[in-house]
């Protein structure tokens, strides 16, 4: 499978680099974020998030991520919860946030989530869970490290859109 916006490979991600790969994607994304604009505000441009919504949006990913692995481990084949990610961004729960405390959260979210994926054995790998997005289907644990990654990489891609048009928005 590949993000044909992006270019992102999910074969790229395996369970065998998957942790080093969401710290190492997490550390890019952070350094990005460091230099957004620290006054970055609402929503400018028709369908784009801000810098500062897409920084929200990947720091809560990972934590949401992380309940999702340890809900694979202790249940069959369980449903994931949306996380609301529009809801998130137009209940405003981004707006006012700090870019550099935001940047510091995304790396210890990614920290906490890359030692859960390094805590799970080689049978855990191929655990289930029902993924409801962007259409329902069982998914592996080793798809969903995957995805993380893919978040990480496109997202990254989104906010660096922002900081070199100096365009302001959501997507």
């Amino acid at each position: 499978m590949r993000c044909e916006e992006c270019g992102f490979d999910f074969a790229d991600v395996t369970s065998a680099v998957a942790s080093g790969e969401i710290v190492a994607r997490a550390e890019s994304f952070a350094s990005v974020l460091d230099r957004a604009d620290p006054e970055a505000g609402p929503r400018r441009v028709g369908g784009r998030w801000t810098t500062l919504e897409y920084g929200g949006h990947v720091r809560d990913m990972l934590v949401v991520q992380r309940e999702r692995v340890l809900m694979a481990r202790m249940h069959d084949v369980p449903e994931a919860t949306p996380m609301g990610r529009d809801e998130r961004a137009e209940w405003a729960e981004y707006e006012g946030l700090d870019a550099s405390e935001l940047a510091r959260q995304v790396r210890d979210c990614a920290d906490w989530l890359a030692r859960t994926f390094s805590l799970l054995g080689p049978d855990h790998w191929q655990r289930r869970l029902v993924y409801t997005y962007p259409e329902r289907a069982e998914r592996t644990l080793e798809w969903l490290a995957a995805n993380v990654v893919h978040e990480l990489v496109h997202h990254e891609m989104d906010i660096r859109h922002n900081l070199r048009t100096g365009q302001e928005g959501r997507s």
